[in-house]
């Protein structure tokens, strides 16, 4: 396996075939591919933290990791992520996972649980009507990596 540059339009494209239960998302700083044999088998990519609170300067989140389950990619997307993170001078790392996700790939790459997250009722607002159907009803963790 060999990591390679991915843009958004190959990442997207990747996540849209190829994500459990995850759309691509919008907000993107950057990417990171994994390719076999001149195939991708993997991406993952980084944007603003979606929490508000999060959003702050030096701070950066990985929106999604999706492989096609090749063992130890996950861990290496997130280890190339946060380097390439580092190296742009971000100090801090925030991502998700569902409460029913094991996590052990975050482990083996340094990110501990910062919160975990109670199942959202629903995102859908008269402001912003959403689809429910496409987000999990699920409680989720919040992992953190610094950087520093």
């Amino acid at each position: 396996m060999t990591l390679v540059p991915v843009t958004l339009a190959q990442a997207k494209t990747f996540v849209g075939e190829n994500h459990r239960h995850n759309k691509p998302p919008l907000s993107w700083k950057f990417g990171v591919g994994l390719e076999c044999d001149g195939r991708l088998i993997g991406v993952a990519m980084a944007g603003r933290p979606v929490a508000r609170a999060l959003d702050v300067p030096g701070a950066l989140e990985v929106t999604r990791v999706c492989t096609l389950g090749e063992r130890n990619a996950n861990s290496m997307l997130y280890g190339a992520i946060a380097r390439a993170a580092r190296a742009l001078g971000y100090v801090v790392l925030y991502t998700y996972t569902l409460v029913s996700e094991s996590g052990t790939s975050l482990k083996a790459s340094g990110w501990t649980v910062d919160a975990c997250l109670e199942a959202r009722k629903g995102w859908d607002a008269p402001s912003r009507p959403r689809n429910e159907e496409l987000w999990p009803a699920e409680g989720k963790y919040r992992w953190i990596k610094r950087l520093t």
